[in-house]
């Protein structure tokens, strides 16, 4: 996000948090909400806030999902620091090679670049909407929300979102909420990086009680 809300306090609740999920997973306890065995897609391209990929993929990490970074970019995506370019990270699998079917949840990053690009692009959007039509958990924070909006799965859902998506996601028929985190029927969502602690542990929580739904062989 081009956007100077992050803070010291709200990095060192991140640290740990993370370092307290890492912890649960070492002693083989993620307070009920093992995620072994899962399989979680992230979508993203360039311009994606890192923080809101790097810290709930760990989290995510740390429960025993394993993650997939998917994307239409080849090779690598950037992410975005605050305001500027970030570092570069591979990308696990194309989007032109990915479906749904391969892939228990999906987790949105946010960034401005990222989902505006990303809404733009009909096989991100089939993508995105595939998961909803599956019955399968989302979670998605900041502008991520951008996304859904466009695959036009937000209407009677509540979530929230970075507050210029307010007025996009109540034309689209969603219930916005200016809440750390909201939950509504396995969509997770949360406004900005701060929140990132609390919405890792619903992201966790509701990734781990969805049923395994991927495809037998994928």
């Amino acid at each position: 996000m081009m956007h100077g809300y992050w803070t010291g306090i709200g990095f060192l609740a991140i640290t740990l948090a993370a370092a307290v999920l890492a912890s649960a997973s070492a002693d083989g306890d993620t307070a009920g909400n093992s995620l072994k065995g899962k399989k979680v897609a992230i979508l993203v391209t360039d311009g994606f806030e890192q923080v809101e990929m790097t810290e709930p993929r760990k989290a995510l990490d740390a429960a025993g999902a394993k993650t997939v970074i998917v994307s239409p970019s080849t090779g690598q995506v950037k992410g975005w620091k605050h305001t500027e370019w970030g570092d570069s990270f591979p990308v696990d699998l194309g989007l032109d090679a990915a479906s749904a079917d391969q892939f228990d949840a999906l987790l949105l990053p946010g960034g401005v670049i990222n989902p505006d690009k990303l809404r733009m692009n009909p096989k991100a959007v089939a993508f995105v909407k595939a998961f909803v039509g599956a019955g399968k958990p989302i979670a998605a924070i900041c502008h991520g929300p951008w996304t859904l909006v466009e695959a036009d799965v937000v209407k009677g859902r509540k979530l929230t979102s970075w507050p210029s998506l307010k007025t996009d996601i109540r034309n689209a028929g969603g219930l916005w909420e200016d809440k750390t985190v909201v939950v509504d029927r396995g969509l997770v969502t949360s406004r900005k990086p701060d929140d990132i602690p609390a919405f890792n542990q619903k992201m966790i929580e509701e990734f781990a009680a969805a049923r395994p739904k991927v495809s037998a062989g994928k």
